[in-house]
Parts: structure tokens; sequence; C-alpha cells
């Protein structure tokens, strides 16, 4: 019955402590649980006299002086055990011995270590003093061990912790009185204090034998000297502040709470943080569910809700990887029966703690025998389920369990699980709030208007936007003002059929693909054609874009102004057609082909191209400007027909006798306008010269660009701009067909263009090293702030724009 490790240190006459240890004098075995011995080492063999070839493999109950009554208690069920054993030495002769037993579990196997002392430490004279020294150095819960590391003294604080005598351990290290690593790194600390002669301190957390939970040391190692100073064993010295570390730890849980939940605004996001600060420090499993009625941040039904409970899983944490006790998947809704503990948790409004016995476990398997399946499998014992309530709403359940450690939740537990689910379902709920107003918000700057209109010099605008929902920014109503090459601008109204988010979504996309399609320069009637095209993938689902739900429908008009040529290019998209105010006052409704609403496909779109006088104003709107519960179109295009036609100080002002004169109460539909008055760049701002097909028209070119520069005021931009007029004539020359023409507008930039009658487009390319030419364009692009080309309908027209020197 006694055996195991060889002696790993030296004898006491070593140079080091750790050579003081005399392994062999402690009598250890192993006997697993079928009683055979596994385990001899040399403190056995000279114990009992047997080598550990004779006893390993053998019972060890033939070890045992009387095997019909071995007077050896029943272990089942005990950590360990401790008392007397009479054995039988290999000589025959009777030998009662104190032992030491501690059951030992490992990869699903258990057996039991057997330790005793070979010789015990008889008393003498001189311990008194020495046990008075110890006394006096010592503040704590005492223990004194020799040079050897072996227990000489222990007071009754001590044989209190332990659950043994004095007696019981004299003779044996810390390592064989408590069979835990911590108490390897106890005996490594008193090894250190005895080679340095200074105190050791270190905290320790043990399961020691006779207590329910786990406990928190603080130790001190203190050497103790004689009067001569020469060392004569170490005073270990603990106190248990098992409550102040747990006092500690949850505080400190609770601030790494208030640090790490609640990071950002998104819902399931801070779930999981909950989750993952109460794993493992708080629980060894945790899921959060959320009532499926706060999704898409509306708020839930008021007061708690009753029998059984519908909730959405949102989150989970564990221990163990993959999170294998779960039973339901993230984002799948599951019913929680009326006795289950999220339900009673929730119904009761308050936590909820339950310990899972056998009884509760038999009731599960009635109504959800899948979890009771799972407590089983993994050991559940205690599970503690808190409401999350903020603001008065309840929000949903988190679950905390229990399966790994052995503590079960107490009454301090519920608290600090209340605490931090507390401060995360504020969190929860302001993400909820947030994700409400912020889609609104979002669909609103993002798909709904320009925040300010650009800066250009061919009209003076004025806008207006007017939902008709009380949630603003739900329509589909929108405008648009888009600068263009050569001075020109663009001017957009659209109506998306239907409110809501998915209007607002798809007025949003379909004012991204104008101003993508006006940047390209198409004229109005081919940008409504791809438009039209766009609305049909859109619809289909055939876009790159997700597909939206529902029917897909729009109008949307499209005009382009040329303050040099003054002239107006109009298409629509089955959307109202404009209004036009000339300078003396004359109200008349242009005559656009009307054109399908975009969506239907398949059918043509024309334009119109009129010319305007400078001063004109070109009024854009949507139908809910005319239209209106109670008052037909006809009446509200007169209505307006009377406004325009009453001189107004100001664009503001005309937009506002529009709103207050047809829409005396809120719309029933959304209201989009836009009002441009009319500017035109004069001779004085405008110089063109047709090109010669002859290469030393470029040098000629140069020079009137040069000499308009300087009439202009404009010298400081002359050398970019004879680099620009070169490169561009030049390649006109070189890749187009007559005629060509060079213009230059001075407006808030410098714009140069070159025509000719090619419609093939110029692009950017990288010269090789020894290539003479490739080099052009690309000089253009770094030398201005944009250039590009646009078709006309005899060519094309390439341009770059210059940004004018600062006055």
């Amino acid at each position: 019955m006694i055996g195991s490790a060889s002696a790993r240190d030296g004898g006491p006459s070593g140079g080091g402590s750790r050579e003081r240890v005399d392994e062999a004098a402690t009598a250890r075995a192993v006997v697993d649980g079928h009683g055979v011995v596994t385990g001899w080492n040399e403190g056995a063999r000279r114990l009992l006299g047997y080598r550990a070839p004779e006893v390993i493999g053998r019972s060890g109950a033939r070890l045992l002086a009387d095997t019909a009554h071995p007077h050896v208690p029943e272990l089942t069920g005990l950590r360990r055990w401790s008392g007397t054993a009479t054995l039988l030495h290999r000589d025959g002769h009777r030998l009662t011995v104190g032992l030491l037993a501690h059951h030992r579990e490992s990869d699903g196997e258990d057996d039991w270590l057997l330790v005793s002392p070979v010789t015990r430490p008889a008393a003498t004279p001189q311990d008194d003093a020495f046990v008075r020294r110890s006394f006096a150095q010592a503040p704590y819960t005492m223990a004194l061990y020799d040079t050897g590391l072996r227990l000489r003294w222990a007071n009754g604080d001590m044989e209190r912790v332990m659950g043994l005598s004095e007696a019981e351990m004299r003779g044996l290290r810390v390592t064989e009185i408590v069979l835990d690593p911590e108490s390897e790194r106890t005996e490594e600390g008193m090894r250190a204090a005895l080679r340095t002669g200074r105190p050791q301190e270190l905290g320790a957390a043990l399961h020691l034998a006779g207590h329910e939970r786990e406990s928190v040391w603080s130790v001190s190692l203190v050497p103790v000297r004689d009067s001569g100073g020469r060392l004569e064993g170490v005073l270990l010295s603990a106190h248990d502040v098992t409550e102040q570390y747990l006092a500690r730890q949850r505080l400190v849980l609770v601030d790494d709470a208030s640090r790490r939940i609640g990071s950002t605004l998104d819902l399931p996001r801070t779930a999981q943080e909950l989750a993952d600060v109460a794993v493992p420090r708080f629980a060894d499993f945790v899921t959060v569910d959320l009532l499926p009625s706060i999704e898409g941040g509306e708020d839930p039904p008021q007061g708690p809700p009753h029998g059984p409970v519908k909730m959405r899983r949102v989150a989970s944490q564990s221990v163990l990887e993959g999170c294998p006790e779960a039973v339901v998947p993230h984002g799948t809704v599951a019913n929680y029966p009326e006795r289950s503990t999220a339900a009673r948790c929730l119904a009761e409004g308050r936590p909820v703690i339950e310990h899972i016995t056998p009884a509760a476990l038999a009731d599960l398997d009635r109504t959800a025998p899948q979890r009771a399946a799972r407590m089983r499998q993994f050991g559940f014992h205690s599970v503690l389920a808190v409401p999350m309530r903020a603001r008065g709403l309840t929000l949903g359940v988190a679950t905390f369990s229990r399966h790994r450690r052995p503590q079960r939740f107490e009454q301090d537990d519920l608290m600090l699980g209340q605490e931090i689910t507390a401060r995360a379902a504020v969190c929860i709920d302001n993400a909820r709030r947030y994700t409400r107003e912020r889609d609104t918000s979002l669909t609103l700057q993002n798909s709904l208007l320009p925040q300010q209109l650009p800066e250009q010099a061919a009209l003076d605008v004025a806008s207006r936007y007017l939902p008709a929902s009380a949630r603003a920014g739900v329509g589909g109503d929108w405008f648009d003002v888009i600068p263009l090459s050569g001075a020109r601008v663009a001017l957009v109204v659209g109506d998306v059929v239907g409110h809501g988010i998915q209007a607002s979504a798809t007025m949003g996309r379909l004012r991204t693909a104008v101003r993508t399609l006006a940047d390209v320069d198409l004229p109005p009637d081919e940008l409504l054609t791809h438009l039209d095209d766009l609305v049909n993938r859109l619809a289909g689902g055939g876009d790159a874009m997700a597909p939206l739900d529902g029917d897909i429908g729009a109008t949307c008009l499209y005009a382009v102004y040329d303050p040099v040529s003054r002239h107006c290019t109009v298409a629509r998209a089955g959307h109202p057609v404009p209004a036009l105010v000339t300078p003396d006052g004359t109200v008349e409704f242009l005559e656009v082909p009307a054109g399908p609403p975009l969506g239907l496909g398949g059918l043509p779109f024309e334009s119109t191209e009129l010319e305007l006088a400078e001063g004109s104003l070109l009024v854009l709107y949507t139908d809910g400007l005319v239209e209106n519960r109670g008052r037909d179109i006809d009446e509200g295009i007169a209505a307006m027909r009377e406004v325009l036609g009453r001189p107004a100080h100001d664009l503001e002002a005309t937009c506002d006798d529009l709103l207050s004169t047809l829409l005396a109460d809120r719309p029933s539909d959304d209201v989009a306008l836009l009002v441009a008055r009319t500017r035109a760049l004069d001779a004085s701002h405008v110089a063109t010269w047709p090109v010669p097909p002859d290469p030393a028209a470029v040098a000629e070119m140069r020079k009137a660009a040069c000499r308009q520069l300087s009439g202009w005021g404009l010298d400081e931009a002359a050398f970019v701009t004879e680099l620009v007029v070169s490169e561009l004539v030049t390649n006109a020359m070189r890749y187009g067909r007559p005629p060509v023409e060079l213009r230059l507008i001075y407006d808030r930039t410098l714009i140069c263009e070159v025509s000719d009658g090619s419609t093939t487009a110029p692009h950017l390319r990288r010269a090789r090293t020894f290539d003479e030419g490739g080099r052009g364009l690309l000089l253009v692009a770094q030398l201005t702030q944009g250039w590009g080309t646009r078709q006309i309908p005899n060519g094309k027209i390439i341009w770059a724009e210059q940004a004018l020197p600062a006055d």
C-alpha cells in the first residue's frame, strides 16, 4: 500500500536548500481504484522492507497485518483520509504507522496517494525555544518547518484550516499535506527564504479538503534564526483573504463591464460584450436573449410578459470552445416555457437563481427535453437569470450558468449579475434607439437632398423640400444641382413611387446614379435611358446592389443649361413639365415629350432644346406641389401660373410664395421644388478660334491664348495654359478630324476646350522609357484640377479646367 516517486533531491549534506530535502524520509505509495499498488518509493522500502518490484502490480491488501479486519474505513466520496494502520513488515513483524491518503483524479482515472513519515522527529528540550522564537516572529496562523522543509509545529488555526492535527502533519512537507499545484509554489518560496534569508510573500488559491469552495490565502514565509543568526527553519503564516479577494474581483468585473460593454451602438455586439465580460470570471456559460418586438428599434410592450415567452438568441459565450452547451443558434427565435428560469424572471421582473436538481431536470424533460439533455451532458448545477430592463421597458433576459466551477450562485452573485446586466441593458436600449434614429437620419442625409448646393456661375438657384410624413426623410422625392464641364450645369428633380425607408433608399440610389451618369456627360435622353435600365435591374435583382422589396417606379426630369450658348436641353420620364418665366414675366409650361416613367423599360426618351434669355426662370417640381386631396392637377397648375406671374424680390421669396399658396396644410405627398434663374457668359468671358489643319497652327493657338489671358488679367495662368493648349490642339490635329476649334471660357475657373469632328475619346496611358509621346494627357491631368471629354452631335470636345490664381 505504499510507493511511488523515486527521490529527486539529495540528502541534507548537499550545498543548496533543495539538497537538504530527503525524499526517502517519507514513505509514499500509489494504489489504484482496484486496490493494486502502482507506485512505491525508497521511503516505503525503508519503512516496510519491500523493494518496488515485490509490491508493484500486486494487491495492497497483502501489506496489511490483518487482512480479515483491515480497520481501513470506507473511502468512497472522500478527497482525503488520515489515520493509523497496522502493516506487515517484510521480515514478518507488525508495524503501526500513521497514514495520510489523498484521492487523485486525472484523465478519467483515479487513485490514492498514501504518505507516511519513515521516522517522526522526537521532541527535544530545544523545541521550546524554537517554538517561542517562531511564535514571536509570526503574525498569523502558523506552521513551522525545519531546514528540510518538514513540519515541526502547527498552531491551532493551522490545524483547523487543514483539518488535521499537528501530530498528523508532523514530519510531512507542504506538498504532502496539501495536494495542490499551489503547494509546489509555496515550497519553492520556502526554499527561497532559506536561500536568501529574506521573507517571501505570495498568494495562493486552494481548494482544501473539508472546505466546500476554493479559498484565497495571503502567505508569508519567514526564515527563523537562532540566537547566533543560523537558519533553523521557515515559519509559514497564512491569512484567509477570500472575502476581500472576491469583493475586489467583483469590483474589477464591474469596472471591466463599464469599460467593455457598450463600446459601439450595434445591438448584437453590445449583447456579445456582456457575454464576453461574464465568462469565465462570473459564469461558465452565458446567453443573451431579446424580445423580438424590439427588433427594428420599436418599443417593446409595456409590463412584464406572462406565460411562454418567445425570444431571439443574440449572443452567447462559454468556457468551452464553440459553445457546445447552446441549444438555440444565434438569430433563432425560441420558445421558453412558462416555468423556465428565463420566463419566470421576466414574469416576476427580478433575478432568479435556480439550482439544478434531479427533480428540476425531470421537470425540464417534459417541457424542454433538449435543454435538459444538454444540462445533464455538461453538468449544469446552478443558473442565474436576470431580466434586462431599461427606462421601464423589458428588453430580454441574460442567463448565467455554471457547470465547471463548483460554487453555486449566491446572493452576492445575484447582485453582481444584476449590476453588469443593467449596464448592458441600458447600452442595448441606447443601441436600439440609436438604430431607429440612425436609419431615418442616414437615409435622409445620404439619399434625400444635397446638404448644400454647389457653387456655379450658370444659374442662381433656390430649393425647398417638404416631406409628407411627420417622420422626416422617409419620402422618395429629390432634387439636385450638378456642375458639368464647360461652365454648364444640370438640374434634376425626381420622385420615387411610395413612401418610407425603401422609397428613400431607392431615391438615394437613383440620385447617385444620376450624378455618375452626369459625370460621363451623357445627353439628357441617353441619361434617362441608362437610368431606366438601372431601375429595371434594381426591381429584378440583376444589379450588383441588392434589390429592394416591392415594385420600383420613379419619375425624373433632367435639364442641362449652357451659359455660353444659353441653350437648355430637357428630357423627362413621366414627370410633370417644368415652368418657364421669361424676363418680361410671361409664364409657360414647356412642351417636353413625356417619356415613360422609369422602370417600364424598352421605351424611348426624347429631348427638347430651347434658347433661354438671360434672367429667365426655370421651375422644376414634383407632383406633390400641384396635386393634392380635393384639388385637381389643372387647378394646381393654374395656381402655380398665378404665383409665378407675380413679381418676386428673389428666388427664396418665389419658393415661399409657391409653397404657401399651393400647400395650405401639410401635403399628402412629398414636395421637391427647384427654382433657377439663368445667367449668360458674354463675349467678354469667351474666346473662340478655328484651328487650321497645319502643324504650325499649334504655336499660333498658344500665342492667341496668351494674348487673351493677358486681356483678362490672368498672366499667371499663361504657362499652364500654353501647355494645355499645345497638348489638346496637337492631339486633335493628330488623332481627330477637322474642323478643330479652340475655346477659352473665363468663369469661376479657366476652361480650355478643343473640339474636333472625331468621336474617338482619348485616354491616359503610361509611356515607355524610349517613347517620344504618350505623356501629354498625363501632364494635363497633373497641371489642372480636372479634364475630360464629352460627345457633341458632330464630334467631341476635350476640356481641361484650371483653378484661377487667388487675388
